[in-house]
């Protein structure tokens, strides 16, 4: 049984309070891991870590590849088991497994049929890049890495991903729009290369890199799809089979390469080794899509010639879902729900102030109409307001607090301050300088989850005892000048709104 976050009945042979004790503890290791290694490590390596059971002393933890299950055993396993046994007594060994597909894996050659969804009343329909949590693979997804022959497929792709099943509205329009252009493009070369969406988690990046997959495949393109953790597996298995030179010929051969998740590359030798192959299809006039949770421009583990040669393709960011489209998104769950379920009624009240209070995310409003469907199915009753209200309350309580950049953070205080950024990055030296550039680095310490040689490098390569003078001559003037207090307040309020 797999748990995302909580215990399910059942999940370590205890029912009741013991399962709920067990995923409360579950959740504070989650949380002092985040704190104690950072957000970029953890979002590496343990963003994906779930907890499955705990039973007879041993706690099963579940992740989604071999690759991050090699990592975690090899670098981090005593770390989490010290931290679960300090909020979980009977907690005494670590297990860590790879979590299995939820459907055979089959493979499927360009233009030929798909096989149909998954049952289900959501798998009908997935729109605005919620992919459903058990995807239909369509082709073997590992024989273009392991050097062996075979399809050139990469990662399986869900065939309800598409972009038929992809809701548009103003903020996803233009990432749209470039993906189909991509698709279907049948000149010579390539267009708009390097694609690069960014966006934050469930708006729809990993839904558009689907549906490029499925349109190019059936158009008779070879096309490889690859999140970062197969990329950096196939490479690091390759070494070791002595199939490097192999691994690289297949990856070059093909016609479109998706990569998502680039942000999670990890190790000088596998990012090397993407740059190359990033420059040599480019150079070949292949195309090539990548996805991120940032603009390259913030990639900062990656080499900077890496970055910028993403950057020098059509960067589009996809935003935040506006009302009007999480509306849309809604109402397309809610017909996909009943097409199965002739029954499951949602008033217009209750579907817009569904849409008005989950604002993270499309993941979240399927969330929603999965409990309200619980809800109906279960009880028996008709949805209200009030059993809207309850259902999705932890949905509501838990939006995303604004993700600050450290370049919004050097433009408002340079703004503020009357100087340029680029005064603040330089290495000038006078007061009117020095103020606003240890202002900034203040903030971006408070405001933003990156270590101290992280900003010092974001502030002109400075080191990071630099950055910490900065931040304890700050703090101590706030203290001692209630005007700069204010000042600072206004600023971080400025930057959270």
């Amino acid at each position: 049984m797999r748990v995302d976050g909580s215990l399910a009945d059942g999940g370590n042979g205890d029912n009741g309070s013991g399962g709920q004790e067990i995923a409360a503890a579950w959740s504070r290791v989650k949380r002092r891991l985040r704190a104690e290694l950072g957000e970029d490590v953890f979002a590496s390596w343990f963003a994906r870590l779930e907890l499955e059971a705990v039973a007879a002393g041993t706690a099963r933890l579940t992740v989604p590849t071999r690759f991050l299950k090699s990592w975690i055993e090899s670098h981090y396993l005593d770390r989490v088991l010290n931290t679960f046994r300090s909020e979980a007594d009977e907690v005494a060994r670590i297990e860590v497994s790879v979590r299995g597909p939820a459907a055979p894996v089959r493979a499927v050659a360009p233009g030929a049929a798909k096989p149909s969804p998954t049952s289900g009343p959501l798998a009908r329909l997935h729109a605005a890049g919620t992919p459903a949590p058990a995807p239909v693979a369509v082709a073997e997804p590992d024989s273009a890495l392991r050097g062996e022959p075979g399809d050139l497929n990469g990662a399986p792709l869900d065939v309800r991903l598409t972009f038929t099943s992809f809701v548009v509205g103003r903020s996803n329009a233009l990432a749209h729009a470039a993906a189909e252009r991509v698709a279907r493009h049948e000149g010579e070369g390539a267009l708009y290369n390097p694609l690069y969406f960014h966006a934050g988690v469930g708006l729809g990046k990993t839904h558009l890199l689907h549906g490029i997959g499925h349109a190019a495949r059936d158009a008779g393109r070879r096309v490889i799809y690859l999140t970062a953790d197969r990329f950096m597996y196939g490479f690091v298995n390759a070494l070791k089979t002595q199939n490097a030179l192999a691994f690289k010929e297949r990856l070059r051969a093909i016609d479109l390469l998706i990569l998502d998740d680039v942000q999670f590359i990890q190790g000088k030798s596998i990012q090397a080794e993407f740059g190359h192959t990033i420059n040599a299809l480019i150079d070949a006039g292949r195309q090539v899509v990548v996805a991120s949770d940032r603009p390259p421009t913030e990639l900062e583990a990656l080499d900077e010639r890496v970055r910028s040669r993403l950057a020098g393709g059509l960067v589009v960011e996809i935003g935040n879902l506006d009302e009007q489209l999480r509306t849309s998104i809604l109402a397309a769950r809610l017909a996909a729900v009943r097409a199965s379920h002739p029954n499951f009624e949602v008033s217009p009240t209750v579907a817009a102030y569904v849409a008005k209070a989950i604002t993270a995310n499309g993941r979240d409003l399927e969330g929603a109409v999965n409990r309200l469907l619980a809800h109906a199915t279960l009880t028996g009753t008709a949805v209200t307001l009030e059993t809207a209200e309850t259902a999705i309350r932890d949905l509501v309580k838990n939006r995303e607090p604004k993700r600050i950049k450290i370049e919004d953070i050097q433009k408002l205080v340079a703004s503020r301050y009357n100087v340029s950024r680029s005064d603040i990055l330089s290495e000038r030296r006078t007061a009117a300088v020095v103020k606003p550039r240890q202002i900034a680095m203040y903030l971006s310490k408070v405001l933003t989850l990156r270590s101290l040689p992280e900003i010092g490098r974001r502030f002109g390569g400075r080191d990071h005892t630099t950055v910490l003078h900065a931040v304890r001559k700050i703090e101590k003037q706030i203290g001692e000048d209630a005007v700069l207090g204010d000042e600072v307040e206004l600023l971080k309020r400025m930057l959270q709104d």
